[in-house]
């Protein structure tokens, strides 16, 4: 299950999407983040939709390589949608007790899951298709502009490419403890709800050891190649904006405009 986290990860192939400036696809992904989260009809949703699935065919990552970063999420999906079906006021549709469950209410679970599941895909294709090298240059290069009131920039660029690369790293340690674990005849699926996470112990743990590891390792490895902060460092492949970049922000802003206007008009 952890080793299908898809976020973080980087998939190796060469497509359009692959290639463009790392500024244009961080702030494209932002963009789609902030349309979906203003949008209040399924007709934004569908739009969003076909331009991720769009998106999706051009970067040439499977979909089923991203739709597998979902499967670690359905706690998430399954609590939300509960909410909603629950707690929304409408017509009743089913009631058992004191619990209803609501046309709006389901309605609105479906909205908030289809978005939800928008947002995941939307930040994975981000990651599948940028190297975090990559990743830490745009960052630095997009948020520079704050060097100006002394905020160490590359610093934070750094810090949360490192973040983001170590979720592919300890999900798979994790997943390397658990079945280590069961190996050894321990069985999480097994008891009542405190006992179950009385076992996460000998996993968290080994878990935290090795992370505070692999950190002192990388910190080690940093010295030991003199590394001290972005000052006074210069780029081998020092980023450039190219006529693809251009064509692919005149496309994002055009995307961005209509799902306002839908969302103004609908």
């Amino acid at each position: 299950m952890f080793r299908e986290m898809t976020l973080g990860q980087y998939y190796q192939t060469d497509s359009r999407i692959h290639r463009l400036d790392p500024r244009v696809k961080l702030g494209g992904t932002l963009l789609y983040m902030l349309t979906l989260v203003i949008s209040r009809s399924f007709m934004a949703l569908c739009v969003a939709t076909v331009v991720l699935t769009v998106v999706i065919l051009l970067s040439k990552v499977p979909f089923s390589f991203l739709a597998k970063g979902i499967r670690p999420l359905l706690f998430i999906l399954i609590l939300s949608a509960m909410l909603n079906i629950f707690t929304t006021p409408g017509h009743v549709l089913v009631q058992a007790g004191i619990l209803r469950i609501t046309e709006e209410g389901m309605i609105r679970a479906a909205f908030f899951c289809i978005r939800l599941i928008l947002i995941i895909l939307g930040s994975a294709i981000m990651t599948c298709t940028t190297t975090p090298a990559r990743l830490a240059d745009g960052m630095e290069k997009s948020l520079g502009f704050l060097q100006i009131v002394h905020v160490p920039v590359h610093e934070i660029a750094m810090m949360m490419t490192i973040a983001l690369r170590f979720i592919p790293i300890l999900t798979t340690e994790l997943d390397k403890i658990m079945k280590a674990q069961t190996a050894r005849g321990m069985d999480f699926e097994e008891g009542s709800l405190p006992v179950r996470l009385k076992k996460l112990i000998p996993i968290l743990i080994p878990l935290f050891v090795a992370a505070f590891s692999r950190a002192s390792e990388l910190a080690m490895a940093m010295e030991a190649r003199c590394y001290h902060g972005g000052k006074g460092r210069t780029k081998l492949h020092p980023l450039r904006y190219g006529k693809a970049d251009v064509i692919a922000w005149i496309c994002i802003l055009l995307y961005t405009a209509g799902m306002f206007a839908i969302r103004i008009v609908v």
